[in-house]
């Protein structure tokens, strides 16, 4: 014990005396370790306590202060009692009569608390190390009762807050928090004397840091019913002389504090309470006046906020200052901002005013300011020239938005004067105007939610409404009809207010539309207006629309001297797209899916059997329409049977018919066997697969498989099909109209949810491994590889599923190893699929396979397709292997890729013979390019070097590819790169003048952003870079030659006046 007290003398006496600071860490882990108590050191500390000298006495009570931050939760009872006899005997006299006035106090907090109390009225210099111990003692979670009010008292009282330094400032803050957050009860006590001693402490504070806790304390205050009293106004005035906030946080500020949080803290704060309403009000409508852009957004933001917690009472005395500081905003706006921040506060407002209760002596303050607006607002939707409609229209609609109340008084005073002058002014411009603002006050009812059995607001002006719409509908003008369209979709929106006749009148006007306008445009708004519509209202689709389409599809151009004009045959083409597009948008509701779809397979059937001569555009353009239909109709048990009973076996018969009717048959083919058709039935087959219920799902693939694998046509349609179909086999002549099926196989199979078992899947995986290595047709070995890489990608984790790997790896391995061999494309295709389902599940053997690829980066014939083939592996693929077929996809495989294989693919490079280094170039730009943006910034300085060599690689691809890598980076450069600039200014300049139209624009863009490098860096190179800028400036390519004046006008004003 003699060593231990020795030991603390010393570590008192090195701190006081001696100034070294870290001997308080040492005397808390004594404390903390048992080697000595808190009386010790207090009895270590008596002289310097009692010294003469205040920096000695400051010196003592820090140390006794840090000590408490880290060891207040463990003083007991028994040591307070040891203290307090200590402070009474050796203490000075005025001290130790303060202490024996508190003898009845006797726990460790209580004598600390006396104490701390009892110094505040030392010298100054003493108050920071005070402050700190009485915020240490603030945060014990045994605080005597009555301890906060005191502690409050004695710093209200003893210490003026302001003239300290920011960090006691601070304290005091935080401790004023801490107390609120444990001793609630305790200080609302103390009643007005606590906010009043709270608005003496943080009046005049301007430390950002330090306002946020001032900020927090009052929040605390407003929000939490502490009492006011008569200091309601000074509590505001404290806290709204720094409204509106202006403050821009240093470059690099550690403290990280933004704007933006000092702006919502204090309007926490100013907002918080309906008291403040007389007070904030006029603030709002005096700092809507200033020029500063900032200060009226946050003006606004702040009266939105506001007047939710208010009630009319408290706004009925400024409303008409109100209404002209936001009329002004949004009649003379110079920002979007600052327009939609104040018609957001034009329906806060309506809406607060609308939820006022009238009575017989009340005035309606609802009425009382929408007068304002619509005495000021409505006239301007009548004027001849219309200047001021969109912004008088805008606020009335923000006011119709705020409650079903204001929606009918605006809507009765506004609508009648807009009919009236969409009938009397002939210009289609007008028009169109007046009926766009119309449509905005329909869209703006609707949001106002009127109760279920309430009639809409326009059920009196229905019959005007529809008149004015369907005459649009008539007009010639285009952009007339467009906003027609619009109408009606908004109108049907609103419940009960369209009848069945107005919605069947519509439906014919929209459909006369559709076949006769050749506009692109209108043809646009039509599909939208008519796939609103059949949501609310299938019935008239059914009945009327969708007959007419049919029989316009399948009505072939008049045919004159055995010729047709090539313009009609155009236009009829049109039409079919259009009818396509139309059947696609309506199609949303079962009951509409069942008439739709059987029209766009008889489009399918037709053209395979020619009694309609359909092009293959045309077919492509059915099945997206099927696609369409796929993936937005609702999910049911009806739709899901129309696609796995009809459209599923439709299509496996249609595409089978096709492939045999190709064989040994000179006549026509049929345009079903084309690619590009299989390829657009592969997504109808793999979206409505994916989606199937369980036991549909497994059907399904029972079915698919038993075709494929047996020639199981028996659920096929027009079941007239040859006996002995072997469509996975390998045969000769056009056996690959059969073989190139295998791709509609991949669209069932590989979509199913990985909980539905596959039948057969050994024999289907192995026939899938021969037609991969041993087809000659694309289609059909690059199905089949994707195939097998579907379902070895869903496979469970099991030692078969190793076996087939390896033993499928050995066969491709054998295959990429024979120089002769004629399939090594095949092979190689297959294993890059393979590699890509693995590495997407973290298999453990994808390693291998990736290590095989880089070793082909070698390979005189494979080399180029293996470094394209990475693009594929980092890339998801749109037909199999995605989530949405239910793929086993990990959380960024593609960063795992890159950050295991990157050290591989630099090794691999610095060992490649010269002319195959392109192509570990071209492999690493197709890795780093698919990588997220904020990866990229992380890892290209380590690869810096590479991408450099890329950009000289002369392949287009890679320069590309490497300019889109380095493009973002260019915007936060790091200091790797900076430490580049010679190459890389001299590289990006060369490819300035590339013959590829993309490579130029991006390398423009580039050298642009180099100019934003720090400007002593860049300066040398100025002169450079303006002489080689001045050739793409007369580039024959417009979009090259923006890119060319943006980036010289910025290296031109580098190191000028005026510039960087």
């Amino acid at each position: 014990m003699a060593a231990d007290s020795t030991l603390l003398l010393s570590l008192v006496e090195e701190y006081v005396s001696g100034l070294q600071d870290s001997k308080a860490k040492d005397s808390v882990t004594g404390i903390k370790d048992g080697q000595f108590t808190v009386l010790q050191l207090v009895e270590a500390l008596g002289t310097s306590l009692t010294s003469s000298q205040p920096h000695t006495r400051a010196r003592g009570v820090k140390l006794l202060s840090e000590v408490l931050q880290e060891c207040y939760g463990g003083l007991t009872e028994r040591e307070g009692a040891h203290i307090f006899l200590y402070f009474a005997e050796n203490l000075s006299h005025s001290l130790k009569f303060f202490l024996l006035s508190c003898c009845h106090f006797l726990s460790t907090v209580d004598v600390l608390i006396a104490f701390y109390e009892n110094r505040l009225k030392d010298h100054y210099v003493v108050t920071p190390p005070v402050l700190q111990g009485l915020g240490a003692l603030a945060k014990c979670t045994v605080l005597p009762p009555g301890s906060a009010v005191s502690m409050l008292r004695s710093l209200f009282q003893d210490v003026h807050v302001q003239s300290l330094m920011l960090v006691e400032r601070a304290c005091v803050y935080n401790m004023l928090i801490n107390l609120m957050e444990t001793r609630e009860d305790e200080l609302k006590g103390l009643g007005a004397d606590f906010v009043f001693g709270f608005i003496q402490s943080m009046d005049g504070e301007r430390d950002p840091r330090n306002l946020l806790l001032s900020f927090q304390i009052a929040k605390n205050i407003i929000h939490r019913g502490y009492e006011l009293g008569k200091f309601t106004e000074e509590l505001f005035e404290v806290t709204s002389c720094y409204f509106p906030i202006d403050f821009t946080p240093p470059p690099n500020d550690p403290h990280g504090i933004t704007r933006e949080e000092l702006v919502l803290m204090l309007r926490d704060v100013i907002t918080g309470t309906p008291r403040f309403a007389e007070f904030l009000l006029p603030l709002i409508i005096e700092k809507l006046d200033s020029d500063v852009q900032s200060a009226k957004l946050d003006s606004l933001q702040t009266l939105t906020a506001c007047v939710a917690e208010y009630e009319h009472s408290h706004l009925s005395e400024f409303l008409e200052g109100l209404w002209t500081s936001l009329r002004r905003e949004v009649f003379q706006t110079s920002s979007d901002k600052i327009e939609s921040a104040g018609l957001a506060a034009v329906t806060a407002l309506t809406s607060c005013l609308s939820r006022s209760i009238l009575n017989s002596e009340s005035e309606d303050s609802l009425c009382t300011f929408l007068e304002l607006v619509l005495k000021d607002c409505r006239h301007h939707l009548s004027e001849p020239d219309l200047k001021l409609v969109w912004p008088s229209a805008k606020l009335l609609q923000a006011a119709c938005r705020a409650s079903n109340r204001a929606s009918h008084i605006v809507i009765s005073a506004v609508m009648p004067s807009l009919i009236e002058q969409y009938s009397n002014r002939t210009e289609c411009s007008h028009r169109r105007t007046l009926l766009e603002v119309a449509q905005r006050f329909i869209e703006s009812v609707k949001t106002s939610d009127p109760s279920e059995n309430e009639e809409s607001v326009f059920l009196a002006f229905r019959p005007s409404l529809c008149s004015m719409v369907f005459s649009a509908l008539t007009e010639t003008n285009a952009t007339l009809q467009v906003t027609a369209t619009v109408v009606i979709a908004s109108l049907a929106q609103q419940t009960g207010l369209l009848r069945e006749s107005d919605i069947e009148l519509a439906v014919d006007h929209l459909t006369r539309l559709l076949l006769t306008e050749n506009d692109n445009q209108i043809s646009l708004a039509v599909v939208e207006c008519v796939g609103a519509l059949a949501k609310l209202h299938p019935e008239a689709f059914i009945s009327k629309m969708i007959p007419k389409l049919k029989t316009e599809m399948f009505t072939e151009p008049i045919e004159q001297d055995n010729s047709i004009d090539f313009s009609e045959q155009h236009s009829h083409h049109a039409l079919r797209q259009r009818c396509l597009s139309a059947l696609a948008a309506v199609s949303t509701q079962p009951s509409v899916v069942q008439e739709s779809t059987p029209v766009l397979l008889e489009v399918l059937g037709s053209a395979h059997t020619g009694s309609v001569c359909f092009s293959v555009e045309e077919v492509v353009s059915a099945c997206r329409s099927l696609q369409r239909i796929a993936e937005q109709v609702q999910d049911s048990e009806e739709t899901g049977r129309c696609f796995h009973d009809v459209i599923i076996p439709r299509l496996l018969s249609l595409a089978l018919q096709a492939a045999l009717q190709g064989e040994g048959s000179s006549d026509r083919c049929s345009p079903l066997a084309e690619e590009a058709v299989l390829s657009a039935m592969v997504p109808i087959i793999s979206t409505s697969c994916s989606r199937l219920q369980p036991t549909l799902a497994g059907v399904t693939a029972a079915r698919a498989v038993s075709l494929f694998l047996q020639g199981d046509v028996s659920f096929l349609p027009d079941n007239s099909f040859p006996s002995h179909i072997q469509l996975l086999k390998d045969q000769q002549g056009d056996s690959w109209r059969q073989s190139q099926m295998v791709c509609l196989l991949m669209g069932c199979v590989c979509s199913l949810p990985r909980s539905v078992e596959v039948p057969q899947m050994d024999r289907l995986l192995s026939q899938l491994e021969d037609m991969s290595c041993t087809c000659s047709h694309p289609l059909s070995y690059i199905s089949a590889a994707k195939c097998f890489a579907g379902l070895v990608n869903k496979r469970p984790l099991e030692e078969s599923l190793d076996r087939l790997i390896q033993n499928t790896m050995k066969r491709v391995c054998s295959e990429l190893e024979s120089p002769s061999s004629s399939v090594r494309t095949q092979a190689f295709t297959l294993m890059i699929w393979v590699a890509k389902a693995l590495l997407m599940r973290y298999h453990p053997l994808s390693s291998a396979l990736t290590d095989k690829l880089f070793s082909l980066l070698d390979d005189d014939e494979l080399g180029p397709s293996v470094a394209d083939g990475f693009s594929l592996m980092m890339t998801d693929s749109a037909d199999v292997l995605n989530r949405s077929c239910h793929a086993d996809v990990r959380i960024m495989y593609c960063q795992r890729f890159f950050s295991e294989n990157s050290a591989k693919l630099v090794q691999g490079f610095n060992a490649a013979p010269q002319d195959k280094k392109p192509n570990y170039l071209k492999a690493l730009s197709n890795i780093v390019n698919k990588l997220p943006k904020q990866v990229q910034v992380t890892e290209l300085p380590a690869l810096l070097s590479l991408l450099l060599e890329a950009l000289s690689c002369p392949d287009q691809g890679v320069q590309l590819s490497t300019l889109s890598c380095l493009e973002p980076v260019l915007l936060d450069p790091p200091p790797a790169l900076i430490q580049q600039l010679e190459a890389l200014v001299t590289r990006l300049l060369a490819l300035i003048s590339s013959p590829a139209m993309n490579v130029r624009i991006v390398s423009l863009r580039c050298i642009h952003a180099v100019s934003q490098f720090p400007v002593h860096e860049v300066l040398p190179f100025r002169a450079r870079v303006l002489r080689d800028l001045a050739r793409p400036l007369d580039d024959k390519k417009r979009l090259v030659r923006s890119e060319a004046v943006q980036a010289r006008a910025d290296w031109f004003l580098l190191g000028s006046p005026g510039g960087r």
